[in-house]
């Protein structure tokens, strides 16, 4: 028997809004398989779930490891039969936040895990989501649109799958996938903060010319900036459950009303419906409709 809501993979639910993410959507009915990279690191997710009454089917996934995403989607199949929904949620951050002061591996990596894992895990999910005609979401950020100054390889990886999604979701939706980018701001809490595990100190004492301008972007950070317009973890999984059950969703879902003036100041489209809708005719066929 298919579960009310149908079978939901989210990605890196050790903490922060995956873990948030699948508690919510299991209270809202979905059968939810919670991954992450290390099982051991499973404790917080599993005291969030007791804590709601739900149970949830923890299982181990490294989206950079193409043989633990293959055996990860095969074992959901074969446990539940199908899959109907999928998040991307699975990330990390820049911990050298200056051009010059990061590696090429420091960036490589960060592309590994934000970029080329968001699509390893979508493709592999993406036939048992078009035999379902389910929806395929991803935990996207405001850097995705407008770059963060002193966070370049964070707001390269999230603009890259904002470009991935937005190119992917006509032709999905042509085959009856759902695409959606889920763009939060400021998530206190969480290792998503202003440059999570880094001594800010430490990070000015080592940016040489950029030291000055350094302390200058953090005083807007800790003043009207960043730290004056967070939510929750939990108020960000709402936002991402509602998108998997709303009958249609835009491709771009702010978290709140801050994010959407954010974007604003980018974007005339703020939740990409007019490049949707465009693009849509250009995948539509000779008699304009979708399959």
């Amino acid at each position: 028997m298919t579960p009310p809501r149908g079978v939901l993979l989210v990605t890196g639910t050790s903490s922060g809004i995956g873990l948030a993410t699948a508690v919510t959507a299991a209270r809202a009915g979905f059968t939810v398989v919670a991954t992450m990279r290390d099982l051991s690191r499973a404790d917080e997710l599993d005291e969030a779930a007791a804590q709601a009454g739900v149970t949830l089917d923890v299982r181990r996934l490294d989206v950079t490891d193409a043989d633990s995403v293959a055996a990860c989607l095969g074992e959901v199949r074969r446990a539940h039969g199908r899959l109907d929904a999928l998040v991307n949620n699975a990330g990390i951050s820049n911990s050298d936040p200056t051009m010059e002061m990061s590696t090429l591996e420091a960036l490589r990596a960060n592309l590994e895990v934000n970029f080329f894992g968001v699509v390893a895990v979508s493709r592999v999910a993406m036939p048992l989501l078009r035999a379902s005609r389910g929806r395929l979401l991803t935990v996207g950020s405001v850097h995705g649109v407008v770059g963060q100054p002193f966070n370049e390889a964070y707001a390269a990886s999230k603009a890259a799958v904002e470009g991935f999604m937005e190119s992917l979701a006509p032709v999905a939706a042509r085959h009856g996938v759902r695409v959606g980018v889920v763009v939060p701001g400021f998530v206190p809490g969480t290792r998503f903060g202003i440059f999570p595990g880094v001594n800010r100190e430490t990070v000015r004492a080592a940016s040489g010319p950029y030291a000055e301008t350094f302390s200058d972007y953090l005083a807007w950070v800790t003043g009207q900036g960043w730290e004056g317009a967070g939510q929750s973890r939990w108020e960000v999984a709402e936002v991402v459950v509602r998108a998997l059950t709303d009958e249609a969703p835009p491709f771009r879902i702010p978290t709140g009303d801050w994010v959407t003036a954010y974007l604003s100041h980018k974007l005339a489209d703020p939740d990409g419906s007019a490049v949707q809708k465009l693009a849509g005719t250009w995948v539509a066929g000779r008699d304009g409709a979708a399959s």
